[in-house]
């Protein structure tokens, strides 16, 4: 089942000493990037959370926020009322230097977001008695995470399964260029030889125009370009986290549509080449949010 790599999942944890909020967040990378918002986390118990998250995630950069709501004002962080003073007065000087008449309303605001203003009310905010129903709320977070993956992840299948058809159907358009494109290289040399008042010799000309179609031949081009088109479905259906080896896979896809546009020497080839690059890096894109 195809996973995306953005997801996000919630949870709540009752504890004695007030409601704990779980939030996990997860985008697109080429490692499992883990980090942990909170500072009411217990050290000794960071180790595990993060090797129980990680394993879920697998690959992608994850942020997880612990948010704390105090039930009764026992538990509340207190303001250190001085250190919030100190600021606004160091905010009134700095306006006045500047040319500011009077500090702006929003200052305070942006004061009390300062976490160094918070003292006290940090003990025993998950009580290790309660930490199973911490672990309880993270793994309803993380299986609420996985669901949204999942629904992600089937959006892109449907997104990159489009585009590698829409390939292999212009590369079917290639082929059926083929004939048309001989007939018509031998043709344009022919009359460039008559303009010119140059007599060709026929069993030469043969000759060479055999060795001339074998630089255009792209036979080889279109097979291992259906080759990786079937590979890449391939490993879209029957991998769990296919999207590092999709990667590898559209490399390879875009080396032989770069050589077949080389080689094209044919308007009605050329135009598909442009189709087909446009179609691959639309996969490309998707690709890279798959797990």
């Amino acid at each position: 089942m195809i996973k995306s790599m953005t997801g996000y999942g919630k949870a709540v944890a009752q504890l004695s000493t007030g409601r704990l909020t779980l939030e996990i967040r997860t985008l697109n990378g080429k490692t499992c990037d883990l980090s942990i918002k909170s500072s009411i986390l217990p050290k000794d118990k960071e180790l595990a959370l993060r090797k129980t998250i990680v394993d879920t995630v697998v690959r992608g950069t994850a942020d997880l926020l612990l948010n704390f709501e105090p039930k009764d004002a026992s538990h509340a962080r207190l303001i250190d009322a001085d250190l919030v003073e100190d600021y606004f007065r160091q905010t009134q000087d700095i306006s006045r230097r500047v040319g500011i008449s009077k500090p702006q309303p929003d200052y305070l605001q942006a004061i009390l977001r300062f976490p160094d203003i918070f003292v006290g009310g940090r003990q025993e905010v998950i009580p290790e008695a309660e930490w199973p129903k911490v672990e309880a709320a993270l793994g309803e977070a993380l299986q609420a995470l996985d669901d949204y993956r999942t629904r992600e992840g089937a959006a892109l299948k449907a997104d990159v399964l489009r585009g590698v058809q829409k390939i292999m159907s212009l590369e079917d358009e290639v082929e059926g260029y083929e004939a048309e494109r001989t007939a018509t290289v031998r043709e344009r040399i022919l009359k460039n030889a008559r303009e010119a008042g140059i007599k060709l010799d026929p069993d030469r000309f043969e000759q060479e125009m055999v060795f001339y179609l074998e630089k255009l031949d792209i036979t080889e081009e279109r097979v291992r370009l259906r080759q990786h088109c079937r590979y890449f479905l391939d490993t879209l259906e029957n991998e769990p986290c296919p999207g590092r080896k999709l990667g590898f896979i559209i490399q390879e896809m875009g080396r032989e549509i770069n050589t077949t546009g080389s080689k094209a020497n044919h308007s009605g080839i050329q135009k598909a080449v442009v189709q087909m690059k446009d179609e691959l890096e639309k996969v490309r894109e998707q690709s890279m949010n798959i797990l």
